[in-house]
C-alpha cells in the first residue's frame, strides 16, 4: 500500500496538476470561455474554438506544447513565422470572394479606403499609451477586422503581442452585429437609413478576370511588402473567375483554406501562454482593439453620407459600415439595419462592394506599416 501512495505521490508531483499556477488556471478559464462563446453563442467558431483550444493546450504545465520542441511550436515557426499560412489563408479568401459587386460600382473602393481610418487613429492612441511604434501599428490592424492580416502583420512587428492581437482581432470580427449598429444608428437619419439603392449593374466575366492580375501588379509595384497577401487574394481569385482550374479552386476555397484554418488557429492559441497573456498591455489591446473597430467603422459611415449627397440620395451612407474587413459580416449587418429602416431595403449586394474592397485596403494598410516600419 505504502508502495502504491509513493507511486501515486511520484505521478502528482511530476505532473501538470500539483505545478499549476494562478496564471495557468486563469488563462484555462479564459479558454473555457472562448470555447463557450464558441460553441454556445456561434461567436466564429471556425477561428475562436481552434484558438481557445490551443490557449488550454498551452497552459497545461509540463506539456512543453508551445516551447521549442513542442508540436505548437513548429505550428509557429514554420506556418506563422515564414508566413506561409497567413498567406495561404489569403488564397482561400480570394477564392471565395466575388469582387463584382465593388466593380459594378468601382466609387465604393474608396469606402473601403475610409474604414481603414480607425486603424491609423488607433496606432497613434497606442503610440501615446506608450507602445513603441510598431507595437502600435501591430495593434492598431485590429481596426481593419482582418485576422490574417493582423496575424501577418504582428509576426513581423511584434510578435510578443500576437495573441493578445489575434484574439482581439477574432473576438471583434465576431461582435461585430454588436458593434457595428449602434455606430450606424448614431451616424445616420432615418431618412438616410431608408435609401433603397438601384441594382447596380452587370460586370463582364473578362473584368473580372482582369480584375485580379491588375491589381496585383499595381498594389505590388506600389507597395512590394503587400506582395505575399495580396498576390496570394488575387491568385485565389483568379482561379475562381477563370473558368479554367474549377479543380484548384473548389481546393483553395475548401479543404486548403479549413486545413490551413486549423494550423493558423492552433498556433495562435499556443501563443496565450499565461505569462506572456496575462499583462496590463494585454488589457489596453483590447480596448485599443474596440477603439479602432468603432472608428474604422464610423470612417465608412461618414463618407457613405457624403456619397449620399453627392449620388442625390441615391447612395445609402449603412453600406459605409462593410467598408471593414469582416467579410461578409459587416455586410450582412448593413442589410439588417436597411431593412429595419425600410423593409424594401437590399442592401447586402451594395455592401458587399465595400466589404471586399476593405479587404484589399486592410492588406495595403498593412503593405505601409512593413514599408515603414519593417
Amino acid at each position: 500500500m505504502s508502495l502504491f501512495l509513493e507511486t501515486l505521490v511520484s505521478v502528482l508531483a511530476s505532473g501538470g496538476l500539483l505545478n499549476l499556477t494562478i496564471g495557468n488556471i486563469i488563462m484555462i478559464g479564459v479558454a473555457i470561455v472562448l470555447l463557450y462563446l464558441a460553441i454556445s453563442k456561434g461567436f466564429e467558431p471556425l477561428l475562436l474554438l481552434p484558438i481557445a483550444f490551443g490557449c488550454l493546450l498551452a497552459n497545461i504545465p509540463g506539456a512543453g506544447i508551445s516551447d521549442e520542441g513542442g508540436l505548437l511550436y513548429y505550428f509557429y515557426t514554420y506556418g506563422l513565422e515564414t508566413e506561409i499560412l497567413p498567406c495561404l489563408i489569403f488564397m482561400g479568401i480570394g477564392a471565395m470572394t466575388d469582387f463584382g459587386p465593388l466593380l459594378a460600382r468601382p466609387v465604393t473602393f474608396l469606402l473601403g479606403a475610409a474604414a481603414q481610418f480607425g486603424v491609423f487613429f488607433a496606432m497613434f492612441l497606442a503610440s501615446a499609451l506608450g507602445f513603441n511604434i510598431r507595437e502600435a501599428a501591430s495593434i492598431a490592424i485590429i481596426g481593419g477586422a482582418d485576422g490574417p492580416t493582423a496575424i501577418y502583420l504582428t509576426v513581423k512587428l511584434a510578435p510578443h503581442l500576437l495573441g493578445a492581437v489575434a484574439v482581439a482581432a477574432y473576438s471583434y470580427m465576431s461582435l461585430v452585429p454588436l458593434i457595428q449598429p449602434p455606430v450606424i444608428r448614431l451616424l445616420t437619419t432615418q431618412k438616410e437609413r431608408e435609401t433603397v439603392m438601384e441594382d447596380p449593374k452587370p460586370v463582364s466575366q473578362t473584368t473580372k478576370i482582369l480584375f485580379p492580375i491588375v491589381t496585383a501588379i499595381v498594389a505590388c509595384l506600389l507597395l512590394p511588402d503587400t506582395t505575399p497577401l495580396v498576390g496570394c487574394l488575387m491568385l485565389g481569385n483568379l482561379l475562381r473567375e477563370s473558368g479554367v482550374t474549377d479543380r484548384l479552386f473548389k481546393t483553395a476555397q475548401g479543404e486548403m483554406i479549413n486545413i490551413v484554418t486549423i494550423l493558423l488557429t492552433l498556433a495562435v492559441g499556443g501563443t496565450m501562454g499565461a505569462d506572456t497573456f496575462l499583462t496590463v498591455a494585454t488589457l489596453k489591446i483590447l480596448a485599443l482593439g474596440a477603439i479602432a473597430f468603432a472608428v474604422s467603422t464610423a470612417g465608412g459611415v461618414l463618407l457613405g453620407k457624403v456619397f449620399y449627397v453627392l449620388s442625390g440620395g441615391k447612395i445609402n451612407p449603412i453600406i459605409g459600415a462593410a467598408g471593414v474587413s469582416a467579410v461578409p459580416m459587416a455586410a450582412r449587418v448593413c442589410q439588417v439595419e436597411g431593412q429595419k429602416a425600410n423593409p424594401e431595403n437590399f442592401l447586402l449586394m451594395h455592401a458587399m462592394g465595400p466589404n471586399v474592397a476593405g479587404v484589399i485596403g486592410t492588406a495595403v494598410a498593412a503593405g505601409c506599416f512593413l514599408t515603414l516600419l519593417g
